[in-house]
């Protein structure tokens, strides 16, 4: 009779310890799925987190298989384009020693600088209109620093404004003048005004010719 009693016993003692254990199989998988799906991230939210940003946005955090605008943004040489992902596209034709100064604006380069014209392809590959006027371009030294200082020489001058339509292509120029003493390697930025914060402003390595 003790040993009936017992069997029951421990048949009941098995039911619900397997009960319990598919509840938990059940839970914990539930939690997997759960913790494995990540939270929408809207980048252009300006009050996104820091970390956010980080692990979603940033090219540092981004995951594979994305857009590969950011791995194209540095290391281009002169005369290699960058397009960006509204289909502007621009390059960095060449960096040409400028000494064709109006001497009536007694223009000319102070002693122991040089002044220089870098050229500039850009192509509307988009559907929209672009504003010239958004591109500006930083130019630096790439052997012991140093910074171009933004001029405007009047002969031949081709500024970046007005607006370029949908297919169209121009060529624009950037004058500039820098200390001698930095070489004439130099590394030209072209910054792109936007309401897009995630825009990569591509970089062109090359040398002052001329």
């Amino acid at each position: 009779m003790r040993v009936r009693a017992t069997a029951a016993t421990a048949a009941l003692l098995l039911a619900a310890l397997t009960a319990c254990g598919g509840g938990d199989d059940g839970g914990t998988e539930a939690k997997g799925r759960a913790s494995t799906t990540a939270p929408a991230v809207d980048c252009m939210d300006e009050n996104i987190s820091q970390a956010d940003w980080m692990a979603h946005c940033s090219d540092e955090g981004a995951e594979p298989g994305g857009d590969s605008t950011g791995r194209q943004a540095v290391g281009l040489e002169f005369g290699e384009p960058y397009t960006w992902p509204d289909g502007l596209e621009v390059t960095v034709v060449d960096a040409k020693v400028f000494t064709d100064y109006d001497e009536d604006l007694l223009e000319s380069a102070e002693p122991g600088s040089i002044g220089f014209r870098v050229g500039l392809k850009v192509e509307n590959g988009g559907e929209k209109p672009v504003a010239l006027d958004d591109l500006s371009l930083i130019v630096e030294g790439a052997t012991n620093g140093g910074e171009a200082a933004f001029t405007l020489f009047g002969n031949g001058s081709q500024p970046l404004e007005g607006r370029l339509a949908p297919g169209v292509s121009t060529t624009k120029n950037h004058d500039n003048t820098m200390e001698t003493k930095y070489g004439r390697k130099i590394v030209v930025t072209v910054q792109r005004s936007s309401d897009d914060f995630s825009l990569d402003f591509p970089e062109f390595s090359g040398t002052i010719t001329g």
